[in-house]
């Protein structure tokens, strides 16, 4: 498969393809006579894992661990596992913050006026001297819950 078959069958990007095999990511591919890159099913197999942890948020160095884990027969899944809800944590912490975000954009709209008047709450809130919020700014959005699909 030629670099282009690999990018349509794995939905990674011929120039992510390309920056993956330059950062180590992934072994490069073959190359034939012409130079171009050969693309084995192991390799496809490997850009889909690596497409697919990306998809679930996993940093390069995270996904660099779960190749390791995934070609390693003798590893134990807890190991597996406990990167996993590490991951899990570090996105938690991520959704608290863009919730505290969102209440923080909320609270400024809100108090905009949204009319011909030159004043504007939110320009004045994102101007502000101190980089913390004022606490009446810091209200949670909604919290969304997901059901478990399962």
């Amino acid at each position: 498969m030629n670099i282009g078959e690999a990018s349509t069958a794995t939905g990674v990007s011929v120039k992510m393809l390309r920056y993956y095999e330059e950062i180590g990511l992934v072994r490069p591919a073959l190359r034939a006579h012409s130079g171009y890159r050969v693309y084995s099913e192991k390799n496809i197999a490997m850009l889909r894992f690596v497409r697919r942890a990306r998809d679930l948020g996993f940093q390069v160095k995270q996904i660099v661990a779960l190749l390791d884990l995934w070609q390693n027969g003798s590893r134990a899944s807890a190991d597996v596992k406990s990167l996993a809800l590490d991951h899990v944590r570090e996105l938690e912490q991520r959704r608290r913050e863009l919730d505290e975000m969102i209440g923080t954009l909320v609270h400024l709209a809100d108090h905009c006026h949204g009319d011909e008047r030159p004043d504007c709450p939110i320009l004045t809130g994102l101007s502000a001297q101190d980089e913390t919020p004022p606490k009446a700014m810091k209200k949670k959005a909604p919290r969304r819950s997901f059901a478990a699909v399962g």
